[in-house]
């Protein structure tokens, strides 16, 4: 299997699971992933938050740990990479409004590199305007993100995943098996034990 390069776009209060398993599991199955933040250098941290569900009408919110980033926004070329990981939580809600993070998210899809998206990361994939005419599961309440995206709303349980061409997309951190497996998969990752 030969090893892909991935980039993964995050911020401050991405969600801890949602930034944490899959840049590990990606690593740990023999791929690159360079981990960017915009305006934050490689070596500086982003703060992650832990979502959960506890029973209210919404998650609660923790704080989470810092993450490394092994990678400077500002240096990286999305034509180097083979494809896109973008967590979920509150890192979406700011970064959608920044046009070169845009611009590398539409890269991904202009290209047809696989995609993969979970929770808020609908909010990205809205703000980057590449939701036209697709499929997308995303946490419920970004629903409205990605109706109005242009986007049909894939309404699936928190632990399934759906694939649709180069775009996996998830509710909630629940369903990284399923989600990390379908990305797999679209990767030409192979596993034997």
């Amino acid at each position: 299997m030969a090893s892909k390069k991935i980039l993964m776009i995050c911020g401050d209060y991405c969600e801890d699971y949602e930034t944490m398993v899959p840049f590990q599991t990606l690593l740990a199955v023999g791929h690159r992933v360079d981990a960017v933040c915009p305006n934050k250098q490689a070596g500086e941290q982003i703060k992650t938050a832990i979502h959960d569900f506890e029973g209210a009408q919404t998650y609660s919110e923790k704080p989470g740990h810092n993450f490394t980033l092994n990678a400077t926004f500002a240096d990286i070329d999305p034509a180097d990479y083979d494809a896109l990981v973008i967590p979920g939580g509150r890192g979406p809600e700011y970064l959608r409004n920044d046009e070169a993070v845009c611009a590398a998210v539409r890269h991904f899809f202009d290209t047809d590199k696989p995609v993969a998206a979970i929770c808020h990361g609908a909010q990205l994939l809205a703000g980057a305007g590449v939701l036209q005419g697709r499929a997308c599961s995303a946490y419920p309440a970004c629903r409205a993100e990605v109706i109005l995206g242009g986007g049909s709303y894939v309404d699936i349980p928190v632990d399934q995943a759906h694939t649709q061409g180069n775009l996996v997309s998830a509710p909630a951190w629940p369903a990284h098996p399923a989600w990390m497996a379908q990305f797999l998969k679209l990767l030409g990752t192979q596993i034997t034990l």
